[in-house]
């Protein structure tokens, strides 16, 4: 199991940032290699992702589920995903602050993987989780702060 945190500032309030985060469409923008999305319950997403990185290279089928909702603190948003390299549970929990600089969103999450992409090695698949948080994030921040 691989540990990711990160921590991401908006200059949008709470809820302009909690919402987008809900967003079929900000999800399906954001999610890097997404290629299919479609909502398949009140929270949940069947999902197509096609990833470049390393050993985790790979077109992945799956879904995105939020559950633990308590607006405007914190969600848990759990992705699992199965492909020709394996399998990924990912699963994190978002907390939200307001602060004078506008929201902060931070993640504490943890991977797991299994068939070739876990005998890979831990080092390429926390940076792969890391990197993807990362420009799932930027892309958001782009969305809303321009």
């Amino acid at each position: 199991m691989i540990k990711v945190q990160g921590n991401y500032v908006f200059t949008k309030p709470v809820k302009e940032v909690w919402e987008s985060l809900q967003s079929a469409e900000v999800l399906s923008n954001c999610i890097p290699g997404c290629e299919n999305f479609s909502q398949n319950g009140e929270s949940s997403y069947d999902v197509e992702i096609r990833v470049k990185i390393a050993a985790v290279t790979g077109k992945y089928t799956g879904t995105v589920t939020i559950t633990d909702a308590s607006y405007p603190d914190t969600y848990t948003m759990t992705v699992k995903g199965k492909g020709s390299g394996g399998s990924i549970v990912a699963s994190g929990v978002l907390t939200f602050s307001q602060d004078e600089i506008g929201t902060k969103v931070a993640v504490e999450g943890e991977v797991q993987a299994s068939g070739m992409i876990a005998r890979v090695g831990q080092r390429i698949l926390g940076g792969a989780a890391k990197l993807l948080m990362n420009q799932f994030f930027q892309c958001l921040k782009e969305k809303l702060d321009g």
